[in-house]
């Protein structure tokens, strides 16, 4: 499929309409409006006839999952004979992007796998590791968890609590972990404990090791089709094998976080699109005091205001994907396309879910549920506040963070 024939970026609506106001598609190589279509077509045909009612059961979706490996997007921009499909940036960020235009739970759990535990294996694991796991996760076979975040340690999780001291030739891991993305399902956990050297460290916990408890959070508002849990290691025992070589200091989890961001930017992205187009679609059909919606000044006025956002966003998304491919995307840099982005999809999606009136609260119109599951994006992978304080300190050489 050529750029030049392929359809328009998003489902044109008419020229004035179409929310590839920019004609952005004409940017994208055929890899990547391959990819942008292969996963379009399975949220249309898949996803959205029944996302609802996993997400109103709190219920996860595993046909959808299992069909996510088949769409040849898990692993991202994994290079290496481990079956990833080394995606570029840009058609990593079109794949988050439209799998957040259905559900916002489907994309975090790609990012879970993708971003966080197979990207810890292929950036600090050994080949072996790699050998081991790295595969079967492409095709979701085996499931990961990417275990940080603590009861007390969320924001500052440099400070993190749990320890790992070295018996022999074993780890023995005790702590705690919360708001761990597939932490009650996965079969292999990356977790970060600090050594007996004071030093952060990655290791792989196997399903099933003695020790390890996870307790699916309960009474959670968004993202309610994938299970955080809360996890407990007594005695955790780990072979030293099962140490990531190249995590030896939290610098190493910082890698990894870093290169995620920019999906949290592009996820952004997709529940705007989506909102927006749910509005849009709204505004035409719907109508009141005889006439439809969309014909209302004040409806075109925030129609065209959200629109404006959007295409934004866009060119946020396109460009930290040109700097990525390119070695030049910094930590900051993505930080600041992910405190943009979902400042601006909060917005949006609130705006659309007030045009819908009532209707806008009905999970049928799916906007509701892309309201709520923006307030996940926003708050994880770094917070506004915290994004703030790190592009801050970058701009002006000072640190504001104490």
């Amino acid at each position: 499929m050529s750029s030049a024939t392929a359809p328009a970026l998003f489902e044109n609506l008419g020229q004035a309409q179409a929310t590839d106001y920019f004609i952005l598609r004409e940017q994208l190589s055929d890899e990547e409006l391959q990819v942008f279509w292969r996963v379009r077509e399975f949220v249309d045909a898949e996803v959205l006839p029944v996302i609802g009612g996993y997400w109103e059961r709190a219920e996860v979706p595993w046909p959808l999952i299992r069909r996510l490996g088949e769409l040849g997007i898990v692993g991202e921009d994994i290079n290496g004979s481990y079956g990833c499909p080394g995606l570029s940036p840009i058609a990593c960020g079109l794949a988050a992007m439209e799998l957040s235009r259905g559900d916002g739970s489907l994309a975090t759990l790609l990012g879970v796998q993708s971003g966080l535990a197979m990207k810890s294996i292929a950036m600090l694991g050994s080949k072996e590791q790699k050998q081991r796991w790295l595969p079967g996760m492409a095709r979701f076979e085996k499931l990961g968890a990417f275990a940080l975040t603590e009861p007390n340690h969320g924001s500052d999780s440099v400070a993190l609590e749990t320890t790992a001291r070295r018996e022999g030739d074993h780890y023995v891991i005790d702590g705690a972990k919360r708001w761990i993305g597939n932490g009650s399902l996965a079969d292999v956990i990356v977790v970060w404990a600090r050594a007996e050297d004071g030093q952060v460290k990655g290791f792989l916990v196997e399903k099933g090791t003695p020790g390890y408890n996870a307790r699916v959070i309960e009474g959670k508002a968004s993202l309610r089709a994938i299970w955080q849990a809360d996890i407990t290691l007594e005695e955790v025992t780990v072979p030293v094998e099962n140490l990531l070589p190249a995590a030896v200091s939290f610098k190493a989890a910082g890698r990894v976080l870093a290169t995620t961001r920019s999906s949290c930017a592009w996820a952004a992205l997709g529940h705007a699109v989506a909102a927006y187009d749910i509005a849009l679609r709204y505004a035409t059909r719907r109508e009141q005091f005889g006439r439809p919606l969309s014909s209302f000044q004040i409806v075109q006025e925030r129609l065209v205001k959200m629109l404006a956002e959007v295409t934004a966003m866009q060119l946020y998304c396109l460009q930290i994907g040109r700097l990525a491919e390119r070695g030049q995307l910094t930590d900051t840099i993505a930080g600041l396309a992910k405190l943009n982005n979902t400042r601006k999809a909060r917005q949006i999606c609130a705006d659309a879910r007030d045009m819908l009136g009532g209707n806008g609260i009905l999970l049928e119109n799916h906007v509701i549920r892309h309201m709520v599951d923006i307030e996940s994006i926003h708050t994880f992978e770094g917070t506004e506040t915290m994004q703030t304080l790190i592009v801050g300190r970058d701009i002006t050489g000072v640190s504001a963070f104490v």
